[in-house]
């Protein structure tokens, strides 16, 4: 099934990479991998696959019943050139279709240099678009700019970004767990037709909601790909979308009154921070080893916070510390597997603290469509962020009748692996919409169920971000090409061990780059040299990454997963993944 081709690996960021790069040796990696530097000559790539009809025919094509169970059609089948196409130069017969009963999908198929690969894409947030114009984490990569993958991705099964849809079991299921399903099965389906062969590889991409598409295709049809990019996932949806949401926004809102805190705040708070925690180059390398109180720049009774001698109120330092502590009961266990780390106050504006304290926060927002209309058997419209309550009862009755159709965070990927799928997830440390926390406690998870941190990474290794934001953005270095790393994983078995990660200025020239490491590996500056520079850095294991614990109300385990589907006029759920 998979076949050996050359693809250029991810660069590791030191001098003894460079130096491979420039002679044409292997780099040993710290964890026992290697990764070629050199460029293979043209006859060890794969040849280029043309297409086997014209463009104009895709849209009369009859697939109805190519793929038992679902139903589709192709609605529009029409040339896309080359200036127009936002993933790379190259032209593209642009398919749009539909998957029953309306999950509206497109498809890029390239017209030239096509390689046999095929990429889906995820979305973000509640979905409802449809966007193939670009693909998360994979800046730089050349097979993708040249015409070497079919790309295709699709609206989740509804066509508005708000909770609405979820009134309906059907859309809530295809949201849930079915659509991505469904589209790798059309998508390849239409390749096969239009190529006159199979695609020889398939790739997911996301990042957050795509994030956790990701991961429920691994876990619940852990042959739809070969490699799959997990990005920030929002993959313990139902707790993310509810507690940890609406902790924030009450720990800001205190009270249901003003904001506590507002964006003007937060680049003196982050000073105190980065100080607190030690930072060097403007960055916490590691925060989950921070442990900084914001009560030390708490307000003298009777001093006022200025510019020039910044200072928190007690409501202030109740609001942080509330927010560094994530969503918990009155005893201090956790709702959710998370909490925001220090270093991350820059990236809360709009989504955690607000630019005026009656201003609504992305979180406010956020929260009001999960209650109002995603985890109730009927809409709650009157319900808000106020609403939620942090105790072990009001933890099962939301997570219990909702966790098994929206929730990704089975452990357990033995068939993943076995069909021989890799699995690079990435988090930033500053992401301000989902705590990297939660998805360092999946992953730990992950080991403990596959057998250990030697056996997960044979298949699957986590990156972490310093000063990243929520799938990009924020203070430390963000563009990264990690689909190159996982083609060279799955078509040449060479893990990555490491991800070079780059900052560019408007004018597209390279600012800063680091190197980003395995977990529970950091990048530290061992060399003292440049902060900004790659090679300054080395892996140093994490000890608060490796000893990381969570006591919380959920657990990530197996056999939560259900299923729906319509049996004689009524929808009936039972257990399982498909």
């Amino acid at each position: 099934m998979r076949g050996h081709r050359w693809k250029p690996a991810a660069l590791i960021p030191t001098f003894a990479a460079l130096v491979a790069l420039a002679t044409g040796t292997s780099v040993a990696l710290a964890d026992g991998g290697t990764e070629n530097r050199a460029a293979a000559p043209a006859s060890a790539r794969a040849s280029h696959v043309a297409p086997a009809m014209a463009c104009a025919d895709v849209a009369s094509l009859d697939l109805a019943a190519a793929v038992p169970g679902v139903p589709f059609a192709i609605g529009s089948a029409t040339e896309l050139a080359a200036g127009s196409n936002t993933l790379g130069d190259w032209a593209a017969c642009l398919v749009k279709g539909v998957i029953a009963p309306q999950i509206h999908f497109e498809m890029r198929l390239p017209t030239t240099g096509w390689q046999a690969d095929y990429l889906q894409l995820g979305c973000g947030g509640l979905c409802g678009n449809v966007s193939t114009g670009s693909a998360p984490a994979s800046d730089g990569c050349v097979p993708l700019t040249t015409g070497a993958f079919a790309v295709a991705s699709s609206d989740e099964g509804h066509s508005q970004g708000g909770g609405l849809f979820s009134t309906d079991p059907t859309l809530r299921a295809d949201f849930g767990y079915k659509s991505d399903h469904q589209l790798a099965q059309a998508a390849k389906e239409i390749i096969k037709k239009f190529y006159g062969q199979p695609a020889a590889h398939s790739y997911f991409d996301g990042c957050s909601q795509g994030g956790h598409q990701g991961l429920t295709e691994a876990q619940r049809y852990p042959e739809d790909f070969d490699g799959i990019i997990a990005g920030a996932p929002a993959n313990n949806f139902t707790a993310l979308n509810t507690f940890s949401h609406a902790w924030t926004a009450q720990s800001v809102f205190l009270d249901g009154g003003p904001a506590t805190l507002t964006t003007a705040d937060l680049e003196p708070l982050h000073t105190a921070a980065l100080a607190g925690c030690g930072a060097t180059g403007g960055i916490i390398a590691d925060p989950l080893g921070c442990s900084w109180d914001p009560a030390v720049i708490r307000c003298a009774a009777g001093q006022a916070s200025t510019a020039a001698h910044f200072c928190l109120t007690a409501d202030q330092v109740t609001t942080v510390r509330r927010i560094y502590a994530g969503p918990t009961d009155k005893h201090g266990t956790l709702l959710y597997p998370g909490y925001q780390l220090r270093g991350s106050e820059l990236n809360w504006a709009g989504v955690i603290v607000p630019r005026t304290p009656t201003t609504p926060t992305g979180d406010v927002n956020f929260v009001k469509d999960t209650i109002r209309y995603q985890v109730f058997d009927s809409p709650q419209p009157r319900l808000t962020y106020k609403d939620v309550t942090f105790t072990e009862a009001y933890y099962k009755k939301i997570m219990r009748p909702n966790e098994g159709v929206y929730d990704a965070t089975d452990p357990d990927l033995r068939a993943f692996e076995a069909a021989g799928g890799k699995l690079i997830l990435w988090h930033g440390l500053g992401d301000q919409h989902i705590p990297a926390v939660g998805t360092m406690a999946y992953y730990k998870a992950v080991q403990k169920a596959m057998g250990g941190e030697e056996a997960t990474k044979s298949f699957a290794r986590l990156f972490l971000l310093p000063g990243v934001a929520h799938c990009g953005g924020g203070q430390g270095p963000d563009s990264f090409d990690a689909l190159t790393a996982l083609t060279t994983w799955v078509g040449e078995g060479k893990a990555p061990g490491s991800l070079l990660t780059t900052s560019a200025d408007s004018g597209g020239h390279t600012t800063a780059s680091r190197p980003a490491y395995p977990f529970p590996y950091v990048a530290v500056n061992t060399t003292g040299g440049p902060a900004d520079e790659a090679g300054s850095y080395t892996p140093v294991r994490s000890a608060a990454e490796d000893g990381l614990t969570l006591d919380w109300f959920g657990s990530f385990r197996s056999g939560y997963e259900t299923v729906g589907n319509w049996v004689d006029g009524r929808w009936v759920v039972t257990r399982g993944k498909a």
